[in-house]
């Protein structure tokens, strides 16, 4: 589904660029030349995130950010000609969900951009499980570190799941075996000791001392509920 981003953006050369760079990967881009038109744009269509510019000729993109962000939650992204760190710290304290400054790289701005969104739709979710940068969602089948995927088959991420599900708790082999019922265990037939050695390789900084999936000697695995 091609998400609708605002880009409210005076430089007319840049934000032709952008658009057409985010285009490439599915997104159709608005264009609004100042803040006023830009907030006429959002209350009238509403997007999937706003792309915001600090200099603008008419107003200053912080209040700009300010206002959308008293009556919106849509995901805010600043781009910012500025090296005064203030300016940064002050548009994020008024709801900027990120900041990015000028010149950026169109593959840097791409990445920022899906990790806002990403993050705006985990928020609205109350099934995504979270233990400091681990994120474990169900919907999308997906396990992520400070964003990033964790490369864990489906068979892998189930037994993640079900550890996660019992954080705190000691889970014996057969516990699991047991909740994983109707699975294809035939996945499994390596033992499972062996996916929570490849699960770990994805989710602990040091597999060798793990400190999210511990192992308890002749009892099972437990997941911890602190980790970070």
């Amino acid at each position: 589904m091609t998400q609708q981003i605002l880009l409210i953006e005076d430089d007319a050369r840049l934000a032709e660029m952008v658009r057409d760079y985010l285009g490439e990967s599915d997104f159709a881009v608005t264009i609004a030349a100042t803040g006023a038109e830009g907030l006429a744009l959002q209350r009238q269509r509403g997007f999937d995130a706003v792309l915001l510019d600090l200099m603008l000729p008419d107003t200053d993109g912080l209040e700009v950010c300010r206002t959308i962000r008293a009556g919106d939650g849509v995901p805010i992204l600043m781009l910012t000609a500025k090296g005064e760190p203030m300016d940064r710290i002050v548009g994020l304290e008024l709801g900027a969900d990120d900041y990015l400054p000028k010149p950026f790289e169109p593959r840097e701005l791409l990445a920022r951009l899906r990790a806002i969104l990403r993050r705006g739709r985990s928020e609205e979710r109350s099934d995504i499980l979270r233990f400091g940068s681990l994120e474990i969602d169900p919907q999308a089948m997906e396990a992520r570190i400070g964003g990033r995927v964790c490369a864990l088959t489906p068979h892998q991420f189930k037994l993640l799941h079900i550890m996660a599900g019992s954080a705190g708790r000691v889970l014996s082999r057969d516990y699991i075996m047991n909740a994983l019922k109707g699975e294809d265990l035939a996945a499994f037939d390596r033992s499972i000791d062996v996916h929570v050695s490849r699960i770990r390789a994805e989710i602990e900084e040091d597999p060798n001392r793990p400190r999210r999936l511990i192992t308890v000697r002749g009892a099972g695995y437990v997941f911890a509920r602190s980790q970070d």
